[in-house]
């Protein structure tokens, strides 16, 4: 496509996302009535306005049934003044930005409204689709969802051994095994972490010769006090399986970069075929300073041995102010990184910001553009850049609009799925789905949408026999893909 077309689409794009907010309401939203007897039909004309802004602005982060209020400890205050502030000015540390110029005043009023009885009328929200069976029949296949674990809050990341066993991390801080008889055991050893916002535990991943190192990476959000204000920052160790807690941690990766930021963390641990460790790190919310500033950890992807030395043949290896370990750089948020199981090349999922979420092939020293070039646009509905593509930058393999907030994910690899062979499966945490990336000549073609309403989609993973898994939150599980025969 041309830059010309892509700049046509672009704008295309965004009139019609930002159209709905000039367009005024002729009439007064209603007061709310605290009479809890009320029919309150959020889909009325009281909140029709409130509803499409709250679906199209804040559902990618709190879910299309606000799931995500339904247990905060309101940090920022829950009252109507204060959430109308949240709204209308933002927090910046959070990741939440300002709508004060993309609504009126009445608007965020409405949005506020919407919230609250939202909030108090759960099962109202229950339109959205929900899977309403465990089996479910694809293009392809009639595939089976197998409940290995259930009853978790947000599993993040997993991995398997040769064996079959499960090593699953949760965000809030624990790492578990699922063993193959079913039972589940607790690790200990944990390296010092923090669940704050979009961080936590969030990766595990077994060495490549693990069945004789007994060695185990973790990926988690490292807090630090900084003249008495809390940071964090995302940090990679290892550890030895000794029972079952994990021994002699060495950590073998810190961002510098320490902030009061609580998202965009990335973050993933994968190892391609040569035993090199890739690591992905999101732009902590600091999109003008780090993704392009090749001084800076976030906004990469990094790429080291297993002992945390830097290979020799890293792209700033001789580039004397770079940090050694960038592998490729102008990432926004990466939440999955996966080698293809032909060509070996990292390909990544990264977070846009509202619309513009990408599939990318990592390749070595290459800019992915960001923020320079996206095709999405800021939460509130402004723009920041009027370009999609930029010569001497990489473009996206594909781009999802509207976001679909994606996460971990997996080639299909192996005999359980040949017809899925080297597709690239993707998460969805907005739509509660799993993409399958279809992929001919090194390109995706197509897009098939698997087990919709299953739940957030937080992770997707295949383990040694070739069975796909995917994690999912609200409530925490991790399902196995049984084909039906």
């Amino acid at each position: 496509m041309s830059h010309k077309s892509n700049v046509m689409l672009r704008n295309l794009i965004l009139l019609s996302l930002i159209i709905p907010m000039i367009i005024t309401c002729s009439t007064k939203s209603a007061t709310l009535s605290k009479d809890k007897s009320t029919t309150n039909d959020l889909a009325s004309n009281d909140f029709g306005k409130a509803a499409e802004n709250y679906k199209k602005f804040c559902a990618g982060c709190h879910g299309e049934k606000m799931q995500a209020f339904v247990d905060r400890k309101w940090k920022y205050g829950k009252s109507t003044e204060e959430i109308y502030k949240s709204i209308a000015v933002g927090i910046t540390d959070a990741g939440m930005p300002a709508y004060e110029a993309a609504f009126s005043k009445e608007e965020i009023t409405d949005l506020v409204q919407f919230i609250q009885k939202g909030l108090e009328n759960q099962s109202l929200f229950e339109g959205a689709q929900k899977l309403t069976s465990s089996t479910v029949k694809t293009n392809d296949y009639t595939i089976r969802l197998d409940t290995m674990v259930y009853g978790l809050e947000i599993p993040w990341g997993m991995d398997f051994d040769k064996a079959g066993n499960m090593y699953f991390v949760e965000k809030k801080g624990t790492f578990s095994i699922r063993k193959t008889d079913g039972s589940i055991v607790s690790i200990t050893g944990l390296p010092n972490l923090k669940s704050v916002g979009q961080g936590g535990l969030m990766e595990v991943e077994l060495h490549p010769n693990f069945e004789v190192n007994k060695r185990i990476y973790l990926g988690f959000t490292k807090p630090k006090d900084i003249n008495g204000t809390e940071n964090y920052t995302t940090a990679v160790v290892y550890g030895t399986l000794v029972g079952n807690k994990l021994t002699d941690l060495k950590e073998i990766f810190e961002a510098a970069e320490y902030s009061t930021s609580r998202h965009h963390f990335g973050h993933r641990l994968e190892f391609d075929k040569n035993g090199l460790l890739f690591i992905s790190i999101g732009d902590r919310g600091k999109e003008k300073e780090n993704p392009q500033d090749l001084t800076k950890y976030p906004g990469k992807i990094h790429r080291m041995n297993d002992d945390g030395s830097i290979p020799a043949d890293n792209p700033f290896v001789n580039n004397p102010t770079a940090v050694k370990s960038i592998y490729s750089y102008g990432h926004r948020n990466p939440q999955g990184i996966s080698i293809h199981p032909e060509t070996g090349q990292i390909w990544d999922s990264e977070h846009g910001p509202r619309g513009g979420d990408e599939v990318n092939i990592c390749l070595p020293g290459k800019n992915f553009g960001w923020p320079l070039a996206s095709y999405g646009i800021n939460y509130n509905g402004t723009t920041f850049t009027d370009k999609t593509e930029i010569e001497g930058m990489l473009n996206p393999e594909k781009v999802w609009i509207p976001s679909i907030a994606p996460s971990g994910t997996a080639f299909v690899r192996g005999d359980k799925y040949p017809k899925w062979k080297n597709d690239l499966m993707v998460g969805s945490l907005r739509f509660n789905y799993l993409s399958r990336c279809i992929i001919k000549d090194n390109k995706v073609v197509d897009e098939e949408l698997l087990f919709k309403g299953v739940g957030r989609m937080r992770d997707v993973q295949i383990d040694k026999q070739g069975f796909l898994y995917i994690a999912v939150e609200n409530p925490g599980a991790i399902y196995k893909l049984v084909p039906v025969k």
